[in-house]
């Protein structure tokens, strides 16, 4: 990191670096096997014979909770239409929302979407119970709600719940967004775009502010909401169920780093000629080691490097290992954003089974203190800057080939 700011230092008006998405599933563990499922339903509720309306019951329940919460509270709740970007096209929703100073949800979204539910299926063969059904785990097609939500605490973020058993709960949260929240209650001035802060009058608070996020925040945030929006129970479900808690996990997580330039001249040299080395040099067993992972015979997944070209014609620098990936991208001419992108935690050697706080704290010093940021061995296409803001310029024969020998030096 350190090697980068002497490099570009003079180019730079400052930076920052953060959490960015974050995804988070939810799971009712009680109700995640089929025998406490049988349980719940028989002994619980009090249902001899599980059935396919036994369980649709339960839906329609919520589905209707749902429709009333909307109604009383006024919320627009319909469904998402095919082929749509749902964030930009509930932008002048959010925005309006924030303006008026509240806090809640502000749009319900219905979308059919596959996940893990139960099956249940008559025996094949005559029992002694003549009650018996046999419960099985399938991925089938049902109903999800998008709750979209303005915390006081989390600024904006989505809850998907499901509709049938487990109900499993999903929540996307954005690390800008808490670090908005703090700069607006701490009365800091900022200019914020997408999901970047462009300036801000106290850039050293922001950065405290965003390593300052932990995983109590998080959860206490995700816990608030799946109580208020989600599917319910009753004290004596979820004291015959343990409770009825929900175990959480990192389903993704994102870190970036942001450089703001003076610019747009020397951003578009760096990512440029960045682009070309990184595609070039970044090998197999330079990617396994930026990753700190090892090339065995038995090594799966993905493991390459790609320059990809975005909707909107940017283009943008992929190194694929694993599950996870780095990327690099400039963006709104004087912004360059490098990202590592984990969409499962198990490839930095954590589980996912922890506790949300003794996750977040490992992966952010493995991004820092591991990442592509503080390796030379990612900067290798960044350190002749003087080399390369001079490229269009005429030069001889003899600076040509000093150029060329010392790139294979650091290669």
């Amino acid at each position: 990191m350190q090697l980068f700011l002497n490099l570009f230092g003079p180019f730079l008006q400052w930076f920052y670096h953060c959490f960015d998405r974050i995804v988070i599933n939810g799971y009712l563990s009680f109700m995640t096997r089929e025998n406490n499922v049988v349980y719940f339903f028989r002994e619980v509720c009090g249902h001899p014979v599980l059935s396919k309306e036994v369980f649709s019951q339960r839906t329609k329940d919520y589905k209707n909770w749902v429709e009333n919460y909307a109604a009383k509270n006024q919320i627009p709740i319909q469904w998402a239409e095919p082929g749509v970007r749902k964030k930009d096209w509930l932008a002048p929703k959010l925005a309006s929302f924030r303006k008026s100073g509240k806090s809640g949800v502000y749009f319900i979204l219905r979308s059919m979407e596959q996940e893990t539910t139960f099956a249940i299926r008559n025996p094949k063969f005559a029992t002694s119970d003549p009650n018996y059904r046999i419960l099985r785990k399938q991925r089938s097609r049902f109903t999800h709600f998008y709750f979209y939500i303005y915390d006081h605490v989390a600024g904006a973020m989505v809850l998907r719940v499901a509709t049938f058993l487990p109900f499993k709960v999903t929540a996307y949260l954005n690390g800008h967004e808490f670090i908005e929240r703090e700069l607006i209650l701490k009365d800091i001035a900022y200019k914020k775009e997408d999901n970047r802060f462009k300036s801000t009058a106290d850039p050293q608070t922001l950065q405290k502010v965003a390593d300052n996020l932990s995983g109590s925040k998080i959860l206490n945030r995700i816990n608030h909401w799946t109580l208020a929006v989600g599917p319910k129970f009753s004290r004596k479900e979820q004291s015959a169920c343990n409770g009825l808690n929900r175990f959480w996990s990192v389903s993704q997580v994102e870190y970036c780093y942001n450089f703001i330039f003076k610019r747009n001249w020397p951003i578009r040299s760096i990512f440029r000629r960045s682009c070309e080395l990184g595609a070039y040099l970044l090998s197999a067993d330079r990617i396994v080691q930026l990753f700190g992972q090892r090339l065995t015979k038995r090594f799966c997944g993905k493991l390459q490097t790609v320059v990809e070209r975005i909707d909107h014609g940017q283009h943008v620098l992929r190194t694929y290992c694993r599950h996870s990936f780095f990327k690099a991208y400039e963006k709104a001419a004087t912004f360059l954003r490098l990202e590592l992108v984990s969409n499962n935690i198990k490839d930095f050697k954590l589980k996912k089974t922890l506790l949300i706080c003794r996750i977040l704290n490992p992966i952010s010093k493995n991004f820092v203190n591991g990442g592509f940021i503080s390796r030379p061995n990612i900067l290798m296409s960044m350190v002749n800057l003087i080399w390369w803001l001079d490229w269009p310029k005429p030069c001889n024969a003899v600076k040509q080939r000093f150029r060329v020998s010392n790139w294979k030096t650091l290669a």
